[in-house]
């Protein structure tokens, strides 16, 4: 026997304590926070300038100065309140918005592991202080500039500081800098720097990407400059038309100017900003996360989901319920990740002898582990024990102690873990090395079946391994996970750990179990039916794979399900990856083919992720999907969108909410150009049926006024359409007016025009103010058409739409009787009969948005 060299690296011992809740709090007082000072607010003056620099705007300035060197007060005290009015809603709006962001920056800020009270504890990245112990793990982004204390196989990816790809291999006493990924093995560091001293600040810095406009916003923008363009042509002409029947320019190029502010919606480029931030902040409401504001618009073009298995289709929760040993199988009863159970075979319980050989591959598995288990908390009424790192690994702590094994404590005294090769997506299998008391050093592995039961890894007969092979596709059949386990003595210390992966004794086949969630089979169900296809990636075994996939819908127990492993992708570098639904086996780079043979396709594709490995599939993916509670930090960092509750189903939430953002947009942008382009119909036919002037400049920015304001607001808040999720995504590429919207907003505008025009000629034929009637019809028809829009329309999701509708009505009809206004606006009171006119112009146009509805959900 030889003994161990004195210069064998430790392993963690955790016999640290790190700082106490009292040193942590005085380290923050005395360091600050762990991050960089947030940008200074931008000023209320830049705000309202940036506001006042629309170009609609400044003409609408240059028409108020030219009311007032005309003389024209009434209508230049209009156009200066439009302003007001206009520049405070764009303002409050971006406030808002620029809050619900913060909120939600504030939500997925990054979270590490510390020891405090010499435990472990998950604490904001931001509360991190020099002196800090830093617990480190595969897939954690250091929290501060630290130095090494403990390392096992770690290697840190450091591509954001100095841009080199390769991982770098890091050792106790080396330091490790803020924003680095760890891309293997694990560690412990004590922090040095945080905050602006350290390299956190600078990536801090590079990940904020400020306010950039969405594409939605930027297919408005453009929109918007096309109609200001047709818009102004129109008004040249209606201003050239006014001149050539005698009207007093002055009053024309008012008027003109005053159309062609109201008639293009200019407020809408906030309103989108509003709503997608309000859409955000709904999302994580019902647990779904939008780190990027642009996710909320293209969540509503999903057409193609791939998502992983453990933990997403499945419970999470894995128990150990079957062990095969070359001398006999058992069960293992108990559920969850207590220690209760029994070991059984034939529903009796084993005997001391029978016992033997599952209790030696138990306790090999719990040495070959890095995880732990959290006993339940006094406070917890479940009682329940709790996994601490690797679900599966924690399983197999549990059916450990109920095989009686010794504990995790006592089992590192007896064989001190002295070296370790990781657990690696290529490899497929762990292995350590630990120190027996008498000198001797116990290899221990585990992983998958393929990698395990090879002739080069085991010193076993062939008739051996080929029962083994056959069993494990018999429980993978089942839907059970499978890992074999195997172990050596050693009289000599065999280093790097990975040599000595050969002549092992294959002690057996451990079986675990995770159920599909309750939720999964319905969930893929709705996805189906939003046209989303549903596609399964996981490393697990084919078999597995498959039984979960058909259990859940993700494919039908029939010949068309077929699986596609990770060495058939291989040998087969240009196979479809779009004609299969489920992937086994797979690697990272995989992952990353698969996403992008869809996207090549034309799909729009989110990927749900957990592990470090699969950061660049979901930055690949149009909309990334991070599990909260169980993922790694790379795999929220690179994510969109981060499920709180690790739910599959919160992402057709988050679908849905993305649909009705969309729908929303497009509703207040219909019913805004709709609006404006009848203002301008009745512009240019009302003097055809001998109406000289329809309206008069300040009667139009009353109308827009109202209608605009809040009124357009509320209609952003409009609940998804009830069949929202029955209908295919919307391809991405396709016009916010495509499929047929163009002509079912000119059909509404005409609409609106001609009951709008027919109020008004009826009204002069009945020798009541006409003008006042045309404004109050015109005005009316519109908040009609608001209404008559809505998807639902008795709900009580959206009480704000109903009352600014009535709270427009009112102001509408205080511009006829309150005296002030009747100044400003130059209306008189219109009697009963007037009023009925204007409320049979709304009345009509509702009827006509009811029936042109399906242009805006369903359709569109």
């Amino acid at each position: 026997m030889t003994s161990p060299p004195t210069d064998a690296p430790a392993l963690p011992t955790r016999e640290a304590a790190g700082l106490t809740r009292a040193e942590a709090e005085r380290g923050l007082a005395r360091y600050g926070r762990n991050e960089v000072p947030p940008p200074p607010p931008t000023p209320l003056h830049r705000r309202v300038l940036a506001q006042l620099r629309d170009p609609l705007i400044l003409v609408l300035l240059g028409a108020a100065l030219l009311t007032i060197a005309i003389g024209d007060r009434p209508d230049a005290v209009v156009i200066t309140l439009v302003v007001v009015v206009n520049t405070t809603v764009g303002v409050a709006q971006e406030v808002r918005a620029d809050r619900a962001v913060a909120a939600l920056s504030a939500l997925s800020a990054p979270r590490a592991r510390v020891l405090r009270d010499g435990a472990p504890h998950e604490v904001p990245t931001a509360l991190v202080v020099p002196g800090d112990t830093l617990l480190l793990g595969e897939g954690d982004i250091v929290a501060a500039d630290a130095l090494l204390t403990e390392a096992s196989a770690l290697l840190t990816d450091e591509s954001m500081l100095t841009g080199e790809s390769e991982p770098v291999a890091r050792a106790v006493g080396e330091p490790v800098s803020a924003g680095t990924v760890v891309v293997r093995g694990r560690g412990v560091a004590t922090a040095t720097a945080t905050g602006p001293a350290s390299a956190f600040g600078r990536i801090a810095a590079s990940l904020d990407g400020g306010h950039e406009p969405t594409p939605l916003q930027r297919r408005l923008a453009s929109l918007g400059r096309v109609l200001a363009v047709v818009t102004l042509a129109l008004c040249l002409l209606f201003f050239a038309l006014g001149l050539l029947r005698g009207l007093p320019a002055g009053t024309m190029a008012v008027t003109a100017i005053s159309l062609a502010v109201a008639a293009v919606p200019e407020s809408l480029p906030a309103v989108v900003t509003l709503a997608l931030a309000l859409g955000a902040r709904r999302m994580a409401a019902r647990g779904a996360l939008v780190r990027r504001l642009p996710a909320v618009e293209t969540l509503g073009s999903v057409s193609v989901l791939a998502t992983d298995k453990t933990g997403t289709l499945t419970e999470g929760r894995m128990v150990v319920q079957h062990v095969w040993t070359p001398e006999g199988a058992a069960d293992i009863s108990g559920t969850g990740y207590g220690p209760h159970g029994r070991l059984l075979r034939d529903g009796r319980q084993l005997t001391p002898r029978e016992a033997h050989p599952v209790r030696e591959l138990l306790m090999a598995a719990a040495l070959c582990n890095d995880a732990g288990l959290r006993p339940p908390m006094p406070t917890d009424p479940t009682g329940a024990w709790t996994p601490v790192g690797d679900p599966m690994e924690a399983a197999l702590l549990a059916a450990a102690a109920k095989a009686h094994c010794p504990g995790r404590a006592e089992l590192d005294r007896l064989c001190r873990r002295f070296a370790e090769a990781p657990f690696d997506p290529q490899r497929k299998r762990m292995t350590t090395l630990h120190h027996l008391p008498d000198g001797n050093v116990l290899v221990c592995l585990k992983g998958a079946p393929e990698s395990v039961l090879d002739p080069t890894v085991l010193d076993a007969e062939p008739g051996l391994l080929d029962r083994a092979r056959s069993q494990a596709q018999t429980l993978a059949r089942q839907g059970f996970r499978v890992l074999a386990v195997a172990a050596a003595e050693r009289l000599w210390q065999p280093l790097p750990a990975t040599g000595a992966e050969q002549g092992l004794r294959l002690l057996g086949l451990v079986a675990i179990s995770d159920p599909p969630k309750p939720s999964a089979t319905a969930t893929l169900a709705a996805c189906r039916a939003a046209g989303i296809t549903p596609v399964m990636i996981t490393g697990d075994h084919p078999a597995t794979a498959r039984a979960v996939a058909v259990r859940t819908g993700v494919v039908d127990d029939g010949p068309d399900g077929r699986v596609l492993t990770g060495p058939d992708l291989a040998t087969a570098p240009d196979a479809d990856l779009t004609a299969a639904r489920v992937f086994a086996r797979t690697d990272p780079q995989q992952k990353l083919d698969i996403v992008r043979a869809w996207r090549a396709r034309g799909a729009v594709t989110a990927m749900t992720g957990d592990g470090v490995n699969d950061g660049p599939a979901l930055r690949q993916a149009d909309i990334g999907v991070a599990m909260g509670a169980r993922g790694t930090e790379v795999a929220r960092q690179a994510a969109d969108l981060v499920l709180t509750d690790d739910e599959l189903s919160t992402v057709v939430t988050a679908v849905e909410e993305g649909r009705r953002v969309y729908d929303n947009i497009r509703r207040f942008l219909v019913y805004a150009m709709a609006g404006g382009t009848a203002e301008i119909l009745v512009m240019l036919a009302g003097p055809l049926l001998g109406l000289p002037l329809p309206l008069r400049a300040a009667q139009i920015l009353w109308i827009n006024l109202l209608t605009h304001g809040l009124t357009g607001v509320a209609m952003g808040a409009e609940p998804a359409a009830p069949d929202a999720m029955r209908r295919p995504p919307r391809p991405p590429d396709r016009h916010i007016l495509a499929a047929g919207v163009w002509q079912r907003l000119l059909a509404l505008a005409s609409a609106v025009t001609v009951v709008s025009l027919l109020a008004g000629t009826a009204a002069r034929a009945w020798g009541l103010p006409w003008q006042s009637v045309l404004f109050l019809a015109l005005l009316a028809a519109q908040l009609g058409v608001a209404l008559g829009l809505r998807g639902r329309l008795l709900t009580r999701a959206n009480p704000f739409l109903p009352a600014s509708v009535a709270g427009s009505a009112l102001l509408a009809a205080a511009a006829l009787h309150v005296p002030a206004l009747r100044s400003l606006l130059d209306t008189e009171p219109v009697g009963w009969s007037g009023l009925w006119l204007a409320s049979a112009a709304a009345l009509a146009a509702f009827v006509c948005a009811r029936l042109l509805r399906g242009a805006f959900h369903g359709k569109g």
